[in-house]
């Protein structure tokens, strides 16, 4: 049995134990799918962006506009009747999602508020990461909203994009995530993204589909590993790998567009109970020209 490593956080040591307990070994080149970047033990929020450049021999892309969570939303390789009718307006916020303000609204089920609690204190303001407001947020709180890319120092090609989202009011970072698309073992594209954790990661693979009306439906229901779904990944003392695919958590998200304004719903539920609700209200925007800051 493997062992998580030592001289960290004794929370830390026991979820990464945990994972090590009732999930599998994994072989890194049969999951490349799967694999993202890990974090270090002593926090994430931004200071992680310079550490996964140096690490990775990276440069920060200085602009700060025309950048999205994707490049082209080709790269999702929809079948050509959804891509037709997915909303032009839901298409630029993937390609262009520095360019929008976001405004959040959450709404938590109360029977799972004291999980969001706990979380909290042993875990989110430590590391500075998953910081989800625990009251419910019924006017709408500002959200910073930084596409960061990190290019090759060479050719310029981009090899991350790093979506980073805090509130304006405090500064305290709500996700700081590594996203791209990947495909799964059964050939489906889905978009995948890496939330650095100590010595390792919590990655959502979420696989699109077009609605009725447009919408971009993106959804992490799988039934088992190599599906769409939560996993958690982490590297143990020895450097070996670890999965525990989480299959009773559940994350829909629904991006729409009516009347030029931009939605979107994301649904978290755990054993088919809603956990909590993100509304984003989201508002393009005329950017000033300015540049990353390092932290």
């Amino acid at each position: 049995m493997g062992l998580a490593k030592k001289n960290q956080s004794i929370q830390d040591w026991i979820t990464q134990q945990w994972v090590i307990l009732f999930g599998e070994k994994i072989d890194n080149s049969k999951y490349n799918w799967l694999l993202g970047p890990f974090g270090e033990t002593h926090g994430i929020g931004k200071k992680f962006i310079e550490q996964l450049a140096k690490d990775e021999k990276l440069i920060i892309d200085q602009e700060s506009i025309n950048k999205g969570i994707l490049d082209s939303i080709e790269h999702l390789n929809l079948p050509d009747n959804e891509l037709d009718k997915l909303c032009p307006n839901v298409i630029d916020f993937y390609q262009n999602t520095a360019n929008y303000n976001l405004l959040l609204k959450v709404k938590w089920n109360p029977i799972f508020k004291i999980f969001g609690i706990l979380v909290k204190k042993v875990f989110s303001n430590r590391i500075e990461q998953l910081n989800v407001p625990i009251q419910n947020v019924e006017d709408s709180s500002g959200l910073t909203n930084e596409i960061i890319k990190l290019l090759d120092s060479k050719t310029n090609e981009v090899k991350r994009t790093i979506w980073l989202r805090a509130f304006k009011l405090t500064g305290q970072v709500v996700y700081s995530g590594v996203y791209e698309t990947c495909d799964l073992p059964n050939g489906h594209t889905c978009i995948k993204a890496a939330f650095p954790l100590p010595n390792g990661n919590a990655t959502v693979i979420l696989s699109p589909r077009v609605g009725n009306n447009g919408e971009l439906i993106l959804d992490s229901s799988g039934q088992k590993i190599g599906d769409s779904g939560f996993y958690f990944l982490l590297r143990d003392s020895k450097g070996r790998l670890w999965t525990k695919f989480i299959k009773s958590f559940k994350d829909k998200l629904v991006v729409s567009s009516r009347n030029d304004r931009i939605t979107a719903i994301q649904t978290l539920t755990l054993w088919n109970l809603r956990v909590l609700i993100f509304e984003y209200e989201i508002k393009k925007t005329t950017h000033n020209k300015v540049s990353y800051e390092k932290h």
